[in-house]
């Protein structure tokens, strides 16, 4: 991982850390909520379908003690796509450069074989492992403390913790055994920095959000969302414009919706977004183009960003 930024790591008597903790875990596990709630602020988008995250995204948290440089994956699968073949080759390249790996299993979904996949992936790995229970909250305590034994017993973890996001439940806890975990050494980061990830990356992210709600099936991953432009208008007002590529025409009824009322809600949802983002307000031009199979097409991806 490249080191972006140093400071003095030796202050007050205090040994101070800092270091790369990549979350894996098969989709839908917890780990962009993990993430923000450990940044403190919303870095990554969320959403209850699979492979919402598509970038190694990276959140910064600050403590007295250390700074923690979180690194949110695509979740490991089975991929059906040459899209989904990149994302797992973004997963394993990350994992072989972090100095910590926090393994997310959720509390409230027995541990299957894809759980069991990813944990002979981590242990070959140089990096210190700890297994994490996310979704506490979903949950009894009877079942939480299963999932513990079950989740201890899929490898050689230094620390099996359970947590709730959602709740702030026990995430300062697993944030200093983090830390802990992490090399001597110093600042990584500007102690006002939360990501690297550029504007134009989140502002397509959060409009990607918005698309995903309410949508089924495939057309989850059929969605990718490029800003063309920024501009600002004579009066001061921000325009960004952006597109949403799908795969095929019948996709853009279903995302355009009756008389593009769906398209409306989506851009509505996803300005409000945008203008907490860029704190200024902001006028959103959507538009939906068509690009036939782009998850499957390298030269597409490509000019995706993928």
């Amino acid at each position: 991982m490249t080191r972006p930024f140093a400071a003095g790591w030796e202050t007050g008597g205090v040994t101070f850390r800092s270091g790369f903790c990549c979350f894996v875990g098969r989709p839908n596990a917890g780990k962009s909520t993990l993430t923000n709630a450990l940044v403190g602020s919303k870095i990554v988008i969320t959403s209850d379908k699979p492979q919402t995250t598509r970038h190694a995204v990276r959140g910064i948290r600050n403590q007295a003690d250390g700074q923690l440089v979180l690194v949110d994956t695509p979740g490991l699968h089975r991929p059906r796509t040459l899209l989904g073949q990149r994302l797992n080759d973004v997963v394993r390249a990350t994992l072989a450069e972090v100095d910590v790996v926090g393994f997310c299993v959720p509390a409230d979904e027995r541990v299957g074989p894809g759980d069991r996949y990813i944990a002979a992936e981590l242990a070959g790995l140089r990096a210190t492992a700890v297994a994490i229970v996310t979704k506490i909250d979903a949950a009894p305590r009877a079942r939480v403390a299963e999932q513990l034994a079950a989740v201890a017993g899929l490898g050689d973890f230094a620390e099996v913790v359970p947590v709730s996001a959602v709740a702030g439940e026990q995430v300062g806890l697993l944030a200093d055994l983090l830390v802990a975990l992490l090399p001597e050494g110093p600042q990584l980061y500007p102690e006002d920095v939360t990501t690297d990830n550029d504007e134009d990356t989140r502002i397509a992210e959060l409009i990607r959000e918005a698309a995903l709600d309410g949508v089924r099936d495939e057309l989850p991953h059929s969605i990718a969302v490029t800003v063309e432009e920024q501009r600002r208008r004579t009066s001061g007002l921000l325009e960004v414009f952006a597109t949403l590529h799908l795969e095929r025409d019948s996709q853009k009824g279903i995302v355009i919706g009756h008389q593009g009322e769906r398209l409306k809600r989506i851009g509505s949802t996803a300005r409000a977004g945008i203008e907490q983002l860029v704190g200024e307000r902001v006028h959103l031009d959507l538009h939906v183009a068509v690009q036939r199979d782009w998850q499957r097409d390298p030269k597409k991806l490509d000019r995706l960003g993928f």
